[in-house]
């Protein structure tokens, strides 16, 4: 068989302003599209059936494109060096294509081993940078400015009608396919999850920046009305169905027609530009996976109680708020900025918990995991950099301000419909006879709150500034802003005429 040019799809599930197919194709070769089930990553326990439906959707809709070119994706299960020296071995390889990839410790390990095996084998593997972030990265004086010229940059639209049909048996025995594959769900419709897929990205790219962005401004802080009025790009952008540069592009197109207020659509644009600064921030920093961005607080003991976990985790926390979030988080893999900081905090802060484990299991109920973007906002909702201002989330009076009518909670605490407005942020005010009254009683339809709530506030706020004053939290606050830090706050505002 002849030599292949192989593009290897990873969080890049989309064939527009794809530069590895584009330079693939360029060449008049035969093209292999391939994506690799890796049985390592499907047991991590960052991800879960969620993550592999959106993906199995994903590749679908890439497959349904590819139709009309009379090929598809070929889908392979394996570790990836061994299904890179399977398919070497059945049709030489010569050029990997595919994008850099900012992922957890176990993809960077795997992307060694490709490394090396394409050294070995003398061929040339073409790495794309990925969304503006860089790498290698040794100052971040003119990221900001890079990352500008690469969006306003033309797209890398691939010739999709050089595609030519490619077909390699590489597959390896079907006992081998993890269960977990075998029973992925197909049609995700009847779901609360957002469906994957490139179409499907597209729809709410134009949804939001034909309408819903309207209400971008109103609706970000609110755990209901941001389910409408958010983009809800985020796992579209963290599985690659489109890209940032594409989102940029469109925003600029929607800042000329003038018919969304520009507030809001700088207000979005200005976080694309952060989306983009925590990958990088992963990307130069990438143990912070596993530790404290600041060393100083590796003395900092916090001791791990199950109980308090899984209160927290199945949402049985008895703060309706705090628990209303996570059953949604559970049913749906989405809840807003403001509730995952909030959820956080409450895990780390009130209930003195590590972060470790919290990360790990929220990083599986978000459908739109990115490890850049989780662990830089975990470690600084959990205080733990000593660079950024520390806000411990108050349950209650976030549940008066974002849910003043009780419709989220209500929505996903059904133990709580029928209790009056008065008591729904605060169920414990109730007394005996009102309890009765409603027929709600506390730790029987739901749960007593597991922690008293200004007293767990005090501790929490002693402790962190008393850490914040340590010679070597200081000392690494200092090293953080020498190199993570961009010298411009314009990073957060974008004005575009």
């Amino acid at each position: 068989m002849h030599p292949l040019h192989v593009v290897w799809f990873k969080h890049d599930l989309r064939l527009r302003d794809h530069a590895p197919l584009k330079e693939a194709l360029q060449h008049g070769q035969a093209v292999l599209l391939l994506y690799i089930w890796e049985p390592t990553l499907l047991a991590d326990p960052h991800y879960s059936t969620r993550h592999w439906a959106f993906v199995r959707q994903s590749l679908d809709c890439l497959n349904e494109q590819l139709q009309s070119f009379g090929t598809s994706v070929c889908e392979v299960v394996g570790e990836v060096q061994e299904v890179f020296e399977k398919l070497h071995a059945a049709a030489p390889v010569q050029i990997l294509y595919s994008y850099e990839e900012s992922g957890l410790r176990i993809t960077w390990q795997r992307d060694k081993a490709v490394k090396q095996f394409c050294q070995e084998n003398q061929i040339p593997w073409r790495d794309f940078q990925h969304n503006g972030v860089q790498r290698g990265l040794s100052s971040r004086k003119t990221w900001v400015k890079d990352w500008h010229s690469y969006m306003e940059s033309p797209q890398d639209q691939p010739y999709l009608s050089r595609l030519s049909t490619v077909s390699v048996s590489i597959e390896l025995p079907f006992e081998s396919v993890p269960e977990l594959l075998k029973n992925l769900p197909a049609d995700r419709k009847t779901t609360a999850f957002q469906p994957g897929g490139e179409r499907a990205a597209h729809r709410y790219m134009e949804s939001f920046f034909d309408q819903r962005s309207a209400q971008y401004s109103k609706s970000i802080s609110k755990p209901e009305a941001s389910r409408r009025g958010c983009s809800r790009l985020s796992p579209y952008l963290a599985w690659g169905n489109v890209s940032v540069r594409m989102v940029y592009q469109r925003f600029r197109v929607a800042m000329q027609a003038g018919i969304i207020s520009k507030r809001n659509l700088n207000s979005f644009a200005s976080r694309l530009v952060w989306h983009c600064h925590f990958i990088q921030k992963f990307e130069s920093e990438s143990r912070i996976e596993f530790e404290n961005l600041n060393r100083g607080y590796d003395v900092q003991k916090k001791e791990f109680r199950a109980d308090l976990f899984q209160a927290w985790a199945q949402g049985y926390t008895g703060f309706p708020l705090v628990d209303a979030c996570m059953r949604c988080l559970h049913h749906t893999g989405y809840i807003n900025f403001r509730m995952r900081a909030m959820v956080v905090s409450f895990l780390t802060h009130l209930l003195w918990q590590p972060w470790k484990e919290g990360a790990v299991y929220l990083a599986s109920l978000f459908l739109d995991f990115e490890p850049g973007i989780h662990y830089a906002q975990f470690q600084m909702q959990t205080g733990v950099t000593g660079i950024n201002t520390v806000r411990i989330y108050n349950p209650v009076k976030q549940s008066y301000e974002q849910d003043a009518e009780g419709i989220f909670i209500k929505k996903w605490v059904p133990e709580l419909a029928n209790c009056p407005l008065p008591f729904l942020h605060e169920p414990w005010k109730m007394t005996a006879m009102e309890q009765a009254m409603y027929g709600l009683h506390l730790d029987e339809v739901y749960p007593k709150p597991i922690v008293e709530l200004e007293n767990a506030h005090r501790l929490a706020r002693t402790r962190i500034w008393a850490m914040r004053q340590e010679p070597l939290v200081k000392q690494e606050g200092a090293r953080i802003l020498k190199k993570h830090v961009v010298p411009s706050r314009k990073i957060i505002r974008i004005n575009a005429n």
